[in-house]
């Protein structure tokens, strides 16, 4: 431990910002007053005593004085390196300060005690490794700095006190840490504390050295690569002229055409990187035909270009009604979308969450409706480009979201291709049949759409061949089916259903006028002057020679038309200009092939025996008519039970049971004979009977055709009906009502029976079409077989179909 000595009366010698610890050897500079004034004073008083002049050298930090100071002697006075007068002051040990006191000179004289910080020896265990653990660090930072005769000389120290004395030399120390050097009387302590300062700022030198290092190294990788690849363009140019090709050619600067496109950050850097494996590659490398095919798509994907949208509300419309009639649904939905958009544009709201404001419509119908042609409509409306995606067969799940680039011919998806094709990021993309969709051990596609179609995912989609992130959320995909059954269900819930149910006739008329007529003219090489076609002759057309929801069968009979009357013409059978009316149309193009049941004679009608009733279905074709014919076997010959021919679902087979039922249950209610259907066999038939068939919807009709056949009324034939049954007689709601009332009206029906709470379907049917029915609601099928069933001929039994 340190201890105590003689008291000691000093000149003080104030160091500013300075530490002098003893055994250090330090030049001041005389020209400072405070120095010079110390200087003296001490000289003053060596003149009276023996030996050197003595000051006291005590740090000065911001005004303030420390504890304790260093005992120096006066070693030389002179002048220092620049002229000035100096003098070389050594410090040769620690002074506790005291009281101030008086003496000689301008000097500040203060009263101190010699601090005793001598170690005995030999030096404990513990002590001595510190020693070298100090020596060797100091070794270490010495030969870091070159100075190689100073090494000797720490090595040399054995003293604990002068060798912790000694890191006063260092440049490193803060004048806070040489302070606390200062002041630490304990030798031990003292060299502990500047083996850790010393530990310290090797440790923060070696880190400095290592960011140095790394930095040049960097410096020098850059400089050589830059060398490199001016060496490899010197070659490249050399290569192209020995070819012959011409100097300018860069196709293959794929770092420049990267560098100056317009990518977003993350394509960017994905696509650099392909580019630095490309330039490590050798030329007759698979690998870089590879990255050459997945940069050129990269570089021709439009990621920043987008088409402005047409915000002409009315001028959309007006373009839609020009293009296609009827279809208000999807018109007023493409309105309602173009009017959102708008207002979002106007309120800076084009992109919320990272996501815009794209649309997922799916529109459902029959074939011929206008599905497919109306996708080329909405975008011409929007004003953005359209792309058509023919999914019908797709198979494959790599269709939709790309191969992955493992092999020679991978390719990304066809949204990808759609997108690129487009040339903008917010086409209108038409996704052609996606319920004939089909699945096999290559994986599901319509799974791979779920993430295409979802408006919350589509922002971040990411193919499998590019393997960055595509923003689908602009985009308005238009999905086309004739079944919705079809489609998954998760993929039918992501999209927002618009059902074409078909057309009127009078759409029919307008649509065959203004669209088929003058396209199929120019495909004939005739002029409008030349060849007419009234409104009668189209009507028969539309209704007679065709039956269907669409006008595809229309288009193809005008087609057959046109063409009759051009080779009559040639043929110099047939003068032009020439009229069509509708009784021209059975020389033209032969019979109708649909003439509507209430125009048949009466002897001809399915409903002219007892037994048949007229019901409506919904086909992949739209609504369509269906007849249902039931006989009883004779009793003798036939056996008894319930016989059902027509290719029938269960659910239709279990309607058939739930009427024969009914009116075994309820025969004498409605005074039919039941007692027949005991002990002889009943027999429903639904003709058409390659066709499957299945639904509850013909409850109905199975049970008017049973009562029919068992009070031998006839049905009427200007009826038909549809609804599904219970054991009660209680009519039940159905599907499809628009489509079936459609039928309804294209067989020339002029009532019709549905049940009750299908009243509000009714809403979407076309006024001219409700305005040429009949339409009766009805909750029991009591309420049917008084509408339906003709009254009975007194005094004439008809004759009751009897099945051998």
């Amino acid at each position: 431990m340190a201890s105590t000595s003689t008291p000691l009366t000093l000149p003080v010698l104030p160091l500013d910002g300075e530490v002098v610890l003893p055994g250090m050897v330090v030049p001041l500079d005389l020209s400072d007053s405070e120095v010079r004034a110390a200087v003296e004073a001490a000289q003053a008083a060596a003149r009276s005593t023996p030996g050197k002049p003595r000051v006291l050298l005590v740090p000065r930090i911001d005004g303030t004085y420390a504890n304790t100071g260093v005992l120096g002697t006066v070693e030389q006075v002179g002048r220092l390196a620049d002229g000035d007068p100096g003098a070389l002051i050594r410090g040769r040990s620690r002074v506790r300060i005291g009281a101030g006191t008086t003496g000689p000179g301008a000097a500040l004289w203060v009263e101190g005690t010699r601090v005793d910080d001598t170690v005995a020896d030999p030096l404990p265990g513990q002590v001595a490794e510190l020693v070298k653990e100090y020596k060797a660090l100091a070794t270490a930072w010495l030969r870091k700095r070159g100075a190689w005769q100073v090494v000797d000389r720490v090595q040399a120290i054995d003293d604990v006190s002068a060798l912790a004395d000694n890191s006063g030399y260092s440049p490193f120390l803060t004048t806070d840490q040489k302070v606390e050097l200062l002041e630490t009387t304990d030798p031990v302590a003292r060299l502990k504390l500047a083996t850790q300062h010393l530990r310290d700022h090797l440790a923060e030198q070696d880190v400095a050295e290592t960011i140095a290092k790394d930095v040049q190294e960097g410096v020098d990788k850059q400089q050589r690569e830059f060398l490199l690849r001016r060496q490899l363009e010197a070659v490249r140019k050399e290569l192209r002229e020995l070819n012959g090709e011409q100097e300018g050619e860069e196709s293959d600067d794929y770092r420049a055409r990267v560098e100056a496109a317009d990518l977003p950050e993350k394509v960017r850097e994905a696509a650099l990187k392909e580019v630095d494996k490309l330039e490590r590659s050798s030329d007759q490398s698979p690998e870089g035909s590879w990255i050459r095919t997945w940069l050129d798509t990269v570089l021709e994907m439009p990621w920043n270009e987008r088409t402005e949208d047409s915000y002409d509300i009315r001028g959309a419309k007006g373009v839609l009604d020009a293009e296609h009639s009827g279809l208000e649904d999807v018109k007023e939905r493409i309105t309602e979308y173009l009017a959102v958009r708008k207002r979002r544009d106007d309120r800076g709201l084009g992109v919320v969450g990272g996501r815009r404001g794209g649309a997922v419509l799916a529109l459902v119908g029959p074939p011929g409706v206008g599905k497919t042609s109306l996708g080329e409509s909405v975008a011409h409306a929007m004003g953005r480009k359209f792309v058509r995606v023919a999914l019908g067969g797709v198979r494959d799940e790599a269709e939709i979201r790309g191969h992955r680039r493992t092999y020679v011919g991978a390719l990304p998806g066809r949204i990808v291709r759609a997108v690129k094709e487009a040339g903008s990021m917010n086409p209108v993309v038409l996704l052609d049949e996606i319920d004939k969709v089909g699945s096999d051990f290559r994986g599901d596609p319509a799974a791979a759409l779920l993430e295409v179609l979802d408006p919350a995912q589509n922002h971040t989609f990411r193919d499998h061949y590019l393997e960055v992130e595509l923003d689908l959320s602009d985009v308005v995909f238009l999905a086309t089916a004739n079944v919705l059954e079809a489609i998954p269900e998760a993929l039918a819930d992501r999209m927002e259903i618009v059902r074409l149910d078909g057309y009127t006739e009078d759409e029919k008329v307008v649509i065959a006028r203004d669209h088929l007529l003058p396209r199929q003219l120019e495909r004939a090489g005739l002029d409008q002057d030349e060849v007419a076609v009234d409104e009668g002759a189209l009507r028969k057309l539309a209704g007679e020679y065709t039956r269907e929801a669409g006008v595809r069968t229309l288009e193809r009979s005008i087609a057959r038309l046109l063409r009759k009357v051009a080779a009559q013409h040639e043929l110099g059978e047939r003068k032009l200009p020439l009229t069509v009316r509708d009784e021209d149309l059975r020389d033209l193009i032969g019979r109708p092939h649909h003439v509507p049941e209430s125009a048949q004679d009466p002897a001809e009608r399915r409903t002219s025996v007892p037994g048949v009733a007229t019901g409506l279905a919904v086909t992949g074709a739209g609504g369509d008519v269906l007849y249902v014919e039931a006989s009883l076997a004779d009793p003798e010959t036939g056996a008894a039970g319930l016989t059902l021919t027509g290719q029938l679902g269960d659910v239709m087979k279990e309607s058939a049971q739930i009427a024969l039922s009914f009116l075994r249950s309820h025969g004498a209610e409605l005074e039919l004979p039941v007692a027949d259907l005991k002990d002889r066999g009943v027999h429903i038939h639904f003709p058409a009977g390659a066709v499957p068939k299945d639904g509850p919807s013909a409850g109905v009709t199975m049970t008017t055709a049973l009562a029919s056949l068992l009070s031998g009324r006839l049905v009427r034939t200007d009826v038909a009906m549809t609804g599904e049954v219970s054991l009660t007689g209680r009519v039940l709601p159905i599907g499809g009502v628009k489509q079936k009332l459609l039928a309804a009206h294209r067989a020339g029906v002029t009532t019709v029976v549905i049940p009750k709470r299908n009243e509000p379907d009714l809403d979407d049917v076309p006024a001219e079409v409700l305005d040429k029915l009949d339409v009766h609601a009805v909750t029991d099928v009591r309420q049917v077989l008084e509408l339906a069933l003709a009254p009975a001929t007194a005094g004439v039994t008809p004759e009751v179909p009897v099945a051998a």
